[in-house]
């Protein structure tokens, strides 16, 4: 189907390298929403958090760059952000930085319907605004024309 969008949670742990390079060539970065899928536990140490209501969600245990259930028998989540998403498509399917970052702005904002307000970088869109070095690690974030201190 090729009208099909597919979110991907590109973090190295939910779809192998070989499925990400399938999903690239079939798809491309037209089609492909890169997502995180994150729970409270993104971007922070291993460790046990909760997923969903903070008093009576299901305890996890991070570890190895994801969120599984105590028992370990199956991921519970992602802990990805989205610069890990990006540098990890970007390196697992060798994809050109520009359609890679494409998977995780403008492509996910023509599904929602708000690529007119954002997604990119045009007069008269949203100054949400990430900036990052060759190793896809942040150094700024804007959002609606705010700097955000992180």
């Amino acid at each position: 189907m090729d009208d099909l969008f597919v979110e991907v949670i590109a973090d190295g742990c939910h779809l192998p390298k070989e499925l990400l390079q399938l999903i690239y060539k079939v798809k491309g970065a037209d089609r492909i929403c890169l997502v995180t899928d994150s729970m409270r536990g993104a971007g922070m140490p291993d460790g046990h958090y909760v997923l969903g209501n903070k008093n009576t969600g299901l305890d996890t245990v991070v570890e190895d760059g994801v969120a599984k259930l105590p028992d370990r028998c199956s991921f519970a989540g992602s802990v990805a952000t989205s610069d890990r998403l990006v540098r990890t498509f970007r390196n697992l399917t060798s994809a050109p930085l520009y359609e890679v970052v494409r998977t995780a702005s403008l492509t996910p904002a023509k599904l929602l319907g708000i690529s007119h307000q954002t997604g990119s970088i045009a007069n008269g869109k949203k100054a949400d605004l990430i900036i990052f070095d060759e190793h896809i690690s942040v150094s700024f974030v804007m959002v609606n024309g705010q700097h955000i201190v992180f």
